[in-house]
């Protein structure tokens, strides 16, 4: 059986991403980028999926995963009191062009013996086309080559160098070698497009692409401004956003797998290697808080291209590909059993072409900030705001699908009518700002009507909150970000009250559903784990109300659930248990934001 979802660490070069278990072994990786299908994907077939294992013969070896300090560089060390071993992975990254790391692009492994003699396996089965292809296999000098088919592209083929005498069997190369202390073998997976002199094959290209790697990551981690008690935590969070973000595009990806359940043998299956706005959005802003503006500059410039693709009414989509592309169809792989035989196992989204009309506010939102810390933007990308703003204007009346992408019908979702206001304010304080031509007035009026709309429309005087939707009861802890993006103070008696609510009807000590899944009430079949994100956003709630120590307290917990290396999915099951896609953009995004204020007000009391 595949690892369980925390028992993975993370290695990636902005263009694709892999995952790396406590055993050593690669479970998933698509290439060449976060979107093209996978070429190892055990974690979610252990049989069929195929994976790329470098092992110790220890058996009974403890096993610990490490980052190298404030970089992406992982060490996974196999502890025996007959030797110790320790595997260094990366992908391979290059101060400079960012173009440089779309064509130099390489997998590397290095395993070691720190005590030994130590003896070791390796096995590189890739399976292309998400495991419907077994590739062919051929010697090239001292590599080898796998060559498949992909649906719907060129035919992929890659090029493994080894320091080690390599076996060729059907769609896959093995390797069984013995390691005195200090001696090592590497292994460098890479595009064979690349001739067989490249310079992997230097003696010193290891070590050398080691060293560029980290000092690129750490480097990186020093543009940084945050310095506060939770530094480690937040330098880890932001490491992870980085790594799903495309140096290639500008654009960011919800999270870097698929298929990955929200409940075990449940059929909440997604896949979120694309570009939604919203968690785009809202990665942008976690960027800034913490001096990162050349993220925010490279997504607004991405942004500003899909301006040009809108249609003639100003519309967007609720998500694209990184590239840009529009069309994201959905379609199963029955062939995979699934993460813990959780099928279907998805690829695409179906609901790339839902309305949201949220994303208009967390876009604004994110221009705003954006224009402020980073970069002003443009006439042009203005005049697309101007057109969406137009369509706004006539539509944000009308139900739609909201945040959690309900497939009951649409509804008047509170957070849609939320975020709708902040499209409004946002582009009302940029023209006020920027002196950029705007129909104020309307704009305001507009702004306004919504303002009172959700206080006398989504307010249940019974139970004294703020509801999911228009004529429901329902929680949304979605409401948490009421006072995040300044709609209502913190401390308004309504929102206090409505805080009280969400504790008492979607928390479970420091962990908070999204909302109650009883009876489908979101169109879904199965039940899903807490909603981290969502913790995150109580804790923040709690700081800003006033009752910073509690915030604290309920903070510090959370942090205790993030898996050995401080990553998180995007769930936690009914044990604790990682569920979701992972790691998780919308996770790390909001840990970021809340320890930024918490880290603050805490400093304001003098604690």
């Amino acid at each position: 059986m595949a690892q369980s979802i925390e028992n993975h660490a993370v290695i990636g070069d902005l263009r694709t991403a892999a995952l790396v278990g406590l055993d050593a072994s690669i479970d998933f990786l698509c290439w060449p980028r976060f979107d093209s299908p996978s070429i190892f994907a055990s974690l979610l077939d252990d049989e069929r999926g195929g994976e790329f294992c470098l092992q110790p013969k220890l058996d009974g070896a403890r096993q610990r995963q490490l980052y190298l300090p404030d970089t992406n560089v992982l060490l996974t060390r196999f502890l025996s009191s007959r030797g110790v071993a320790e595997v260094s992975d990366f992908m391979v990254m290059a101060e400079g062009d960012p173009a440089e790391h779309a064509t130099v692009q390489r997998l590397v492994r290095r395993v070691e013996a720190i005590r030994g003699p130590v003896s070791f396996t390796m096995r590189c089965a890739p399976r292309f086309d998400y495991a419907r292809t077994v590739p062919d296999v051929t010697a090239d000098g001292s590599t080898v080559v796998f060559e498949g088919k992909v649906a719907g592209s060129e035919p992929l083929r890659l090029r493994l160098h080894a320091t080690t005498e390599l076996r060729i069997g059907e769609g896959e190369v093995s390797a069984e070698f013995e390691l005195q202390p200090g001696e090592n073998v590497s292994f460098i997976l890479e595009d064979a497009c690349h001739g067989a002199d490249s310079d992997a094959s230097r003696p010193d290209y290891v070590a050398d692409s080691f060293k560029r790697t980290s000092d690129y990551w750490r480097n990186w981690v020093r543009r940084a401004n945050y310095t506060g008690r939770w530094r480690d935590e937040v330098t880890r969070s932001s490491l992870a956003l980085k790594l799903m973000t495309s140096a290639e595009h500008g654009s960011m990806v919800a999270a870097l797998t698929f298929g990955l359940p929200e409940e075990i043998g449940g059929g909440r299956n997604w896949d979120y290697r694309y570009t939604w706005l919203r968690d785009a959005a809202f990665t942008i802003y976690a960027f800034l808080r913490i001096g990162h503006v050349e993220e925010a500059k490279a997504f607004m410039h991405w942004l500003s291209d899909r301006g040009g693709q809108t249609t003639a009414d100003g519309t967007l989509q609720i998500m694209y590909g990184i590239d840009g592309h529009s069309k994201l169809e959905e379609f199963e792989l029955p062939h995979l059993r699934g993460y813990r035989d959780s099928t279907p196992v998805r690829v695409g989204n179906g609901a790339f072409n839902q309305l949201q009309l949220d994303i208009y506010g967390e876009l604004m939102d994110a221009v705003y900030l954006s224009d402020k810390y980073a970069e002003p933007i443009s006439r042009d990308t203005w005049q697309g705001i101007r057109r969406g703003m137009d369509w706004l204007q006539q539509n944000w009346q009308r139900p739609d699908e909201g945040i959690w992408e309900m497939r009951n019908g649409r509804k008047h979702y509170l957070h849609s009518r939320l975020m709708c206001w902040v499209a409004f304010d946002r582009a009302i304080r940029l023209s006020r700002k920027r002196g950029l031509p705007a129909p104020l007035e309307t704009w305001l009026d507009t702004r306004d009507a919504i303002y009172n709309e959700i206080h006398d429309e989504f307010w249940d005087e019974k139970q004294r909150s703020f509801v999911q939707y228009k004529g429901g009861n329902s929680l949304d802890a979605s409401c948490l970000l009421m006072p995040l993006v300044r709609f209502i103070s913190p401390t308004d008696p309504r929102f206090l009250s409505t805080l009280e609510a969400v504790g008492r009807g979607l928390t479970d000590d420091s962990l908070v559903y999204r909302y109650s899944t009883a009876n489908g009430a979101d169109g879904l079949h199965g039940d899903e784990g807490t909603f981290t994100m969502c913790s995150f956003w109580y804790v923040e709630c709690l700081a800003r109300a006033g009752d910073v120590a509690q915030a604290r307290f309920l903070f510090e917990k959370m942090l205790g659930y993030a898996n050995h290396v401080g990553l998180f999915a995007e769930e936690l099951g009914p044990a604790g248990e990682h569920l979701g896609n992972f790691p998780q953009a919308f996770t790390h995004l909001g840990l970021i934001s809340a320890a930024y204020y918490l880290d603050r007000a805490l400093s304001s009391q003098g604690r």
